[in-house]
């Protein structure tokens, strides 16, 4: 008998006595395997699930995105288009056919020669409303100022890639060491190279800060002030702080003096780039959601561009009814058209969703439609929630990057969803309805002596709106307004 085989039987030996010796003292071990059947419920997310959820939380331009990857591979979805409009332009067009007159189109083709239409430029008007105006940046006029310097071939590569990263506000928007290293040049070249594009127009650009752009201003228009120098150089940060007796102490000059070359300061450009913003700059918002209020009620539209409508291409539906397809292609078209049919089902869910949820925002906030932001009412997404019998989480993404046009003007979704503060009455003050108050209070302040910040806790407990002066500070922040002792005027 082998070690192995004596440490086995060894093993069951000790086992059975331990066993043994547990029985003895009242300590029972079952040991069997039971086959038990249990019923249990878990949330399975479902393809179809998940896509509905994705569409519901996508903006505007990511649902369009979406269709259109969609449309490129699902060749069943067609986007509807309104009959409406394809009546009209199907009248339109039989209407210009009916007045063509051929035998005049027929004349302005040579014969004979199969050269084509005859095209005689001398009787075609021009329509200055198809040409788009280009505008100049402020790079392109830099670098036809560059044209005309006394600057050589060498030199001028160096100015040019200066000018070229410079950003839109004016300002260099790279590393002097970086400069010097890329084109071999000493720190003496660059500053020489820099001082002539320095005198360029507008003035103060192609800067390292704003330092150095106030200062080129100053000596281009030929402002020969101390105090106005010394400021610029060493207090720009006690201007923005509005500490005006601390700069006529370092000065050793009068606060009034402070206040005359302030003045010339702030009549300089601190962002010389700016004037060449360009209106292509902007960027419009298409509503989501377009509210209209007709004979003393509310009407939802949701907006068909930001929702696009779909439906079933006609030619695929016909041949799957009449049976002319063979397996192949019959089960391509039939899983095409399941797809499509999931696609279409999840947006309307969608546009159904983001009425319910802006229906419910209008009867919570009807105050605010009526009367004005400071009417705005405390609301959170379980209040919706509940409403529409939805989870909240639905109600987030319904919201989520989309925008509502109403009478009082374009707001995000998500503005409706206010956190406040109590009233004396117990109803709920929304925090931009505060910040509407706290506004007025101060735009109507004596400038020489501006409000605290408990002055104006004060008032707004009179008005029976609970607020502590740490509230109302962290909301003046929030809307950009200055502490008291910035705003203050001397």
């Amino acid at each position: 008998m082998i070690i192995s085989d004596i440490i086995y039987l060894l093993s069951i030996w000790l086992l059975g006595r331990y066993y043994y010796y547990l029985q003895r003292l009242g300590v029972v071990m079952k040991m069997n395997f039971n086959l038990n059947l249990i019923q249990t419920q878990k949330l399975v997310m479902t393809p179809e699930l998940k896509q509905a959820i994705e569409i519901l939380q996508f903006n505007s331009i990511e649902l369009n995105e979406f269709i259109q990857e969609e449309m490129l591979s699902n060749p069943v979805l067609q986007k509807e288009t309104p009959v409406e409009e394809t009546a009209v332009a199907k009248k339109e067009e039989k209407d210009l056919y009916d007045k063509i007159d051929w035998k005049d189109v027929s004349n302005d083709y040579r014969g004979g020669d199969g050269s084509g239409k005859y095209y005689d430029p001398s009787s075609e008007e021009i329509n200055y409303d198809n040409f788009v105006a280009s505008e100049e940046t402020l790079i392109d006029y830099l670098l036809n100022q560059l044209q005309l310097t006394y600057l050589n071939k060498k030199d001028r590569i160096v100015a040019k890639y200066i000018i070229e990263n410079t950003d839109e506000n004016g300002y260099l928007d790279i590393d002097s060491d970086e400069v010097i290293k890329k084109f071999s040049i000493d720190r003496e070249k660059y500053d020489e190279i820099l001082e002539v594009i320095h005198s360029f127009e507008p003035f103060g650009v192609c800067s390292r800060n704003l330092k150095e752009c106030l200062l080129i201003q100053i000596k281009v228009r030929g402002i020969d002030n101390d105090i106005v120098h010394q400021i610029i150089e060493n207090y720009l940060d006690d201007v923005g702080n509005n500490r005006l007796s601390h700069i006529s102490k370092a000065i050793g000059c009068t606060i009034e003096d402070v206040k005359d070359a302030l003045l010339l300061i702030r009549d300089l450009e601190p962002k010389p780039g700016r004037i060449f913003s360009s209106a292509r700059d902007v960027r419009y918002i298409t509503p989501d959601v377009i509210v209209k209020k007709i004979e003393g009620e509310y009407v939802i539209i949701v907006s068909d561009s930001t929702a696009p409508k779909l439906r079933i291409n006609s030619f695929y539906n016909q041949l799957v009814s009449d049976g002319e397809m063979n397996g192949n292609a019959s089960d391509y078209i039939n899983k095409k058209l399941i797809s499509a049919f999931k696609l279409i089902k999840s947006i309307e869910q969608r546009r159904n969703t983001i009425y319910k949820v802006v229906k419910a925002i209008i009867e919570f906030q009807e105050d605010f439609f009526e009367k004005g932001t400071v009417h705005l009412k405390t609301l959170i997404l379980k209040d919706v929630a509940d409403q529409i019998g939805v989870h909240e989480s639905t109600v987030s993404r319904a919201i989520s990057g989309k925008y509502m046009q109403c009478p009082r003007g374009l707001f995000e979704i998500k503005y409706f969803f206010q956190s406040g503060v109590s009233s004396v009455h117990g109803d709920g003050v929304s925090a931009e309805s505060i910040k509407t108050i706290i506004k007025e209070i101060i735009d109507n302040e004596d400038p020489h002596k501006p409000i605290s910040d408990q002055n104006v806790s004060d008032e707004l407990n009179k008005l029976g709106i609970k607020i502590s002066r740490r509230t109302v500070a962290k909301y003046r922040d929030e809307m950009g307004i200055l502490s008291t002792s910035k705003r203050k005027a001397y």
